[in-house]
């Protein structure tokens, strides 16, 4: 995690319901073979939601139901069972998606357009008007540090340079909801940096961000609760910190005590006159935590995440 950067936010107050803007409940999807049967149980009785102003983190190995619920969000795909809500509304319903920006994990950009020219396409299948697109293309073309190769075209960017067009295209209607599919695939470290700098910045502005990815570094470094997916079901949800907390270790750290006042506890640090600077769970990391709901749901198949109220 960067050293200048925050990961969670802080913790906040309760949200209402009108805060939620994707609800899923009891959400299924069965694949089908050609005659008609049961094929691949891709998702089984989801139930999560994702509120107003934080990044959500979907996690999972290949085949876990991470793109399969991005689809059924954004109404590529009918549910087997269940519902979807984004904004209240069924996810079947895409005139919402107009409030959405989606960046998949392969961006589908014209290698001969130049910056400005890609984000104007995408402008105008949104019957922006020209006034209008010109000032959002100006904005996002800072906000993604691209003004000095704005005029050069695509094929000519790199990886990093690439996503973050991507990013900017996913934007160009300032939507309220982003889907992100990878967003760091393919980048070095310093273009996996400014992504998440450029999330962070996202969630700052009052966005809601619901990111896929299976860099677990990545998530920890920059979501406020996550989902682990396995083989289709819910596995673990939660906040990041909560999560990662050891509950039955006590971490503390002191300054100013002598070496006599080293070797003992909270009471004595006061008497003498040390100075307390925190005391709380140490954590473990987000692939540590991954890794063990992996093993644990190939040992216990069937074991489902059940929130607590």
């Amino acid at each position: 995690m960067s050293s200048t950067q925050t990961a969670p936010s802080p913790e906040q107050k309760p949200k209402s319901k009108s805060d939620v803007v994707i609800e899923t409940r009891n959400l299924t999807k069965t694949y089908k073979d050609f005659w008609g049967r049961s094929k691949v149980h891709a998702l089984k009785a989801l139930d999560l939601d994702v509120k107003k102003g934080e990044i959500f983190g979907l996690l999972g190995p290949n085949g876990s139901g991470k793109s399969t619920t991005i689809k059924l969000l954004l109404g590529l795909l009918f549910p087997t069972g269940g519902e979807a809500l984004v904004f209240g509304s069924d996810a079947s319903d895409v005139s919402k998606n107009e409030r959405i920006g989606y960046l998949p994990e392969e961006s589908y950009l014209y290698k001969f357009l130049n910056a400005e020219e890609t984000l104007d396409f995408y402008g105008r299948l949104f019957n922006m008007s020209a006034a209008k697109r010109r000032k959002r293309i100006k904005e996002l073309i800072k906000m993604i540090d691209l003004d000095w190769a704005k005029k050069r075209q695509l094929k000519e960017y790199s990886k990093g340079m690439t996503r973050r067009i991507g990013l900017a295209q996913a934007l160009i209607n300032d939507p309220e909801l982003i889907l992100l599919d990878e967003p760091t695939t393919g980048l070095d470290p310093i273009g996996t940096r400014e992504m998440k700098d450029l999330i962070l910045r996202l969630r700052d502005q009052g966005k809601t961000v619901l990111m896929c990815s299976h860099l677990l570094a990545d998530v920890q470094d920059v979501c406020d609760r996550i989902a682990i997916l396995y083989q289709g079901e819910l596995k673990e949800l939660g906040r990041v910190d909560n999560l990662l907390s050891v509950q039955d270790v006590t971490q503390i750290q002191a300054k100013g005590l002598s070496d006599e006042a080293k070797q003992e506890i909270q009471e004595v640090i006061q008497r003498h006159s040390g100075e307390m600077i925190s005391m709380e769970n140490p954590t473990s990391t987000l692939e540590e935590l991954f890794l063990s709901i992996v093993r644990e749901s190939e040992e216990r198949p069937g074991h489902r995440h059940i929130e607590e109220e």
